[in-house]
């Protein structure tokens, strides 16, 4: 992804801008904790709690930060209703995530919006990073496609591993055997979620009684959607 430390530059610029220098945050659907490592990274002082319900990612994660009492990590299924009860105390300075919205369907994504406000105190933000399409505009849209593509391309033949092949490397790993075991038990036949474009994420946002949603950073399909309490 060719803006990705760019957009966890202006998430993060948005949590201190509203919260200082000591967030309390919510990493929500942490995966291996991307976005707790940058914000720890710029905000030495913040907390994190982090959740996911992945047990590949989860370890990863855990071993990662091993030691480290800014983070405490929660398993919850952000698609089942009350997911929040496995939560400590509320509310957080931040809700944020990335790359995770897109893979949920419509109407989950809907009420996990509104279950996102009380848990944001007054002022505080949730900021989305992710992929969000305008269907309006197929001819740009396909040529975002090749810019990833050749993104993609020089990417791999400098070493890197798409997401597919990391998994390949993962099952390979006997560390992780019951892990990924676990994992493909859970996400094997799941219904492939429908990314929505910025109009829509702020509307949902909007009915959730958020007071303010807005964009700090948008590329041709990809955005950083801010929502104010």
């Amino acid at each position: 992804m060719p803006d990705r430390e760019e957009r966890f530059r202006v998430m993060l610029e948005v949590v201190e801008a509203s919260a200082g220098k000591a967030p309390r945050v919510l990493d929500l659907a942490c995966g291996t904790g991307s976005i707790s490592r940058r914000l720890f990274a710029q905000l030495p002082e913040a907390s994190s709690v982090a959740v996911d319900r992945d047990p590949t990612l989860l370890a990863m994660a855990r071993g990662s930060f091993d030691g480290d009492a800014r983070i405490s990590f929660v398993v919850a299924d952000l698609e089942e209703p009350g997911w929040t009860r496995a939560l400590p105390a509320q509310p957080f300075d931040a809700v944020l995530t990335a790359t995770s919205t897109h893979w949920m369907q419509p109407e989950t994504l809907a009420r996990l919006y509104a279950e996102l406000r009380p848990l944001v105190r007054p002022g505080g933000v949730f900021v989305n990073a992710d992929h969000m399409p305008d269907p309006q505009s197929p001819l740009l849209n396909a040529l975002d496609e090749i810019i990833q593509s050749v993104h993609q391309e020089r990417a791999r033949a400098k070493g890197a591993r798409d997401w597919d092949q990391w998994w390949t490397d993962v099952a390979a790993d006997p560390v992780l055997a019951g892990e990924f075991a676990a994992s493909r038990a859970i996400f094997e036949g799941r219904v492939k979620g429908v990314p929505h474009p910025l109009t829509w994420h702020r509307a949902r946002l909007r009915e959730a009684g958020f007071a303010e949603t807005g964009v700090a950073w948008q590329s041709i399909t990809d955005a950083v959607v801010v929502a104010i309490r």
